[in-house]
């Protein structure tokens, strides 16, 4: 008989395995996965290794044979897991991959439930001292050719936008965003490595020139250009998403529009193998709190150089305001080494400070 097996359950798990791996505390119990074969995926987003190595040891611990973790882009992600060549992602992002679930059979094939970090933000940011000087608050504002110029890196005459890696999701709206708002003669989109370009733009802002680029948070990028201080949040014109979602209104609870969702941060599972292994032991409230404690003090943006980060609950300065309003407090930290790419490689990075849900 397969052993029983609940997202929610490895989740709450998963953050408290990272903690009570750390201190020596694992308490004992049973091995309901034994023999049971788990293949985990992640995208080639380093910050994922962490959550991803949480779910690798909670099912470890629960006795499972979890294989080393193979690095697939969201879009043939969710099609492994559909046609069962992978087992679960720990980084489905709920609305932005909501048409890659689709895609891939949706929930007669995929398996989602609970959320286990909420209040995800996207959108665009430039450098302070450039928003002041041209008083530039609005990414429409773009649309001027005399303000494109100012973030051209390239000198062919339009601004340089720091974008989004071709097969994440938020490549499609960022496209969709330039037709939208009238900036396709005037801004160009650069995609590639995330990384690579996003260290392109922080050294250009280091050398005091005009920085344009697309974030999502928490990510450890605000730790360097922090919003508020060092770049600004651009408002959109307007609501617009592509397809289905056309008619959803972007607006954020204080009327700000930044042109995203927030996004839920989800497990996504193949189907048969999560009924064929589902179970919903109970948790004990002193597991609740620890997970919490460890999701405040574990889930940290650390980098080569032993980054550092602070764990009070307070909102990062010059941060949009999420849903719940609970993006913690950061340090300035040095940008990560580049990802490492095999399975079974060492976290870099977390995103921190997202809220946790049980």
């Amino acid at each position: 008989m397969q052993a029983p097996f609940d997202l929610k359950t490895c989740t709450r798990a998963a953050l408290f395995s990272a903690m009570a791996l750390a201190t020596g505390a694992v308490p004992a119990a049973d091995q309901p996965g034994e023999g049971v074969e788990v293949q985990l995926i992640k995208s080639s987003i380093a910050e994922e290794t962490f959550q991803t190595l949480l779910v690798m040891k909670a099912l470890e611990e629960l006795g499972h044979d979890v294989k080393d973790i193979k690095e697939i882009e969201y879009a043939a992600g969710h099609v492994a897991l559909g046609n069962g060549d992978a087992t679960f992602m720990a980084d489905h992002w709920n609305p932005l991959h909501t048409d890659f679930y689709e895609a891939a059979g949706g929930d007669e094939k995929l398996y989602r439930e609970g959320v286990y970090a909420s209040g995800s933000i996207q959108g665009y940011l430039i450098d302070k001292k450039t928003a002041e000087a041209y008083e530039i608050s609005n990414i429409g504002q773009f649309e001027a050719p005399q303000i494109a110029k100012l973030f051209d890196a390239d000198r062919d005459g339009k601004a340089d936008l720091a974008g989004c890696t071709p097969g994440w999701g938020c490549e499609k709206l960022i496209e969709h965003h330039l037709d939208a708002y009238g900036l396709r003669d005037t801004v160009t989109h650069n995609q590639g490595s995330y990384s690579a370009i996003i260290a392109d733009t922080i050294a250009r802002y280091e050398q005091g020139e005009p920085s344009f680029y697309y974030i999502w948070t928490p990510y450890w990028v605000s730790g360097v250009l922090v919003p508020g201080e060092d770049a600004v949040w651009l408002q959109v014109p307007f609501s617009s998403l592509p397809g289905e979602r056309a008619d959803v209104d972007t607006a954020l609870p204080d009327g700000s529009n930044y042109g995203f969702q927030a996004n839920d941060q989800r497990i996504v599972a193949n189907r048969a193998w999560a009924e064929a292994n589902r179970r919903r032991p109970s948790c004990s409230r002193s597991w609740r709190s620890a997970t919490t404690i460890s999701v405040r003090r574990t889930c940290v943006c650390a980098t080569a150089t032993t980054a550092r980060r602070t764990s009070r609950s307070t909102p990062m300065r010059g941060s949009p305001p999420t849903a719940r309003s609970s993006t913690p407090g950061w340090s300035r930290r040095a940008p990560p080494q580049s990802s490492p790419r095999l399975a079974g490689a060492r976290p870099s990075e977390r995103r921190p400070g997202h809220d946790v849900n049980w």
